[in-house]
């Protein structure tokens, strides 16, 4: 069986596996004349049939069917608490309050910040404060069902040991990888997160005066891949960030700091230690074992 990807195609993944010998979900590809939901059934099954079918989205949850779920809620609450810190400071900078960090949310900070605006601006940022109060409790608990749901996993203990993973980005990460056998190796691993190297070009073949194409000289730009799954690319970069900024006596920050010191540029150098750490993780994943840093000194 084979259908599209879609909103439902996890759910119809589900119910339909103990009921087919094999399940296909297709990435959708652009379509050229006539449509409809017939032609594109047939399209879909011939393509299949003559193994036409280049890109397969991985559907499989596995174990980790409930800790995906808590991952998309938790990853929506949070959202929702960004969104209300946003109108709060829209809400005091419109009145000429300048605003800066995360004390403007506590509730020993937002006094002297309620002083500076008028009455009516006042109340409702008061009624901002009580919406971002009860957000942030609910983004606590779910944190902590998330967390909770993560460690019943054996798996979870040893890839916070990596450098940057900390319980979040570990239950984050676990749902969607489900099993690193699926990569055979750290490269294919690095495009599924986005962190792929590719090459780009534009006007290859230019035509000469007899009327005949040939091949032309232009210089190619370098890239990351634009096919990946968004969640894991913040994961990795957001380890990255951890580590250069939070974690001086860690090899990878010094890594860092040699590349910065050679003359590359911070993104790229960024870029470079979040490849190390989603091949570190890979590596982990796949021998079952914590951090260690002589073995994994030469990742990535």
């Amino acid at each position: 069986m084979v259908f599209e990807e879609g909103t439902q195609s996890r759910w119809l993944y589900e119910i339909l596996s103990p009921h087919a010998e094999e399940i296909v979900v297709a990435m959708v590809s652009e379509s050229r004349g006539q449509k409809s939901d017939v032609r594109d059934a047939f399209r879909l099954a011939e393509q299949l049939r003559t193994g036409a079918i280049k890109t397969r989205v991985f559907k499989e949850v596995g174990e980790y069917k409930t800790l995906g779920e808590l991952g998309r809620t938790h990853a929506m609450i949070v959202q929702d608490v960004v969104r209300v810190q946003n109108r709060i400071k829209a809400l005091l900078r419109s009145r000429g309050v300048a605003v800066a960090g995360k004390s403007v949310y506590s509730e020993q900070g937002r006094g002297e910040f309620l002083e500076k605006l008028p009455n009516a601006s006042r109340a409702a940022a008061t009624m901002l404060y009580a919406q971002y109060d009860a957000v942030e409790a609910v983004r606590r608990r779910a944190e902590k069902g998330l967390v909770a749901e993560a460690h019943r996993h054996p798996m979870s203990r040893v890839l916070e040991s990596c450098p940057g993973l900390g319980p979040i980005r570990v239950a984050q990460m676990m749902p969607i990888v489900v099993s690193p056998a699926r990569f055979r190796t750290k490269r294919q691993f690095w495009s599924y997160c986005g962190l792929g190297i590719v090459m780009r070009s534009t006007s290859d073949w230019i035509q000469n005066k007899e009327g005949g194409w040939r091949r032309a000289e232009v210089q190619k730009t370098r890239g990351l891949n634009l096919n990946h799954n968004r969640t894991l690319k913040n994961v990795f970069k957001g380890a990255a960030t951890t580590v250069i900024t939070q974690l001086p006596n860690e090899p990878l920050q010094q890594d860092y700091q040699r590349l910065i010191d050679a003359g590359t540029k911070p993104n790229l150098a960024k870029l470079t230690i979040a490849r190390k750490i989603a091949a570190i993780a890979l590596s982990m994943w796949k021998s079952k074992e914590k951090y260690d840093l002589t073995k994994h000194r030469k990742q990535g």
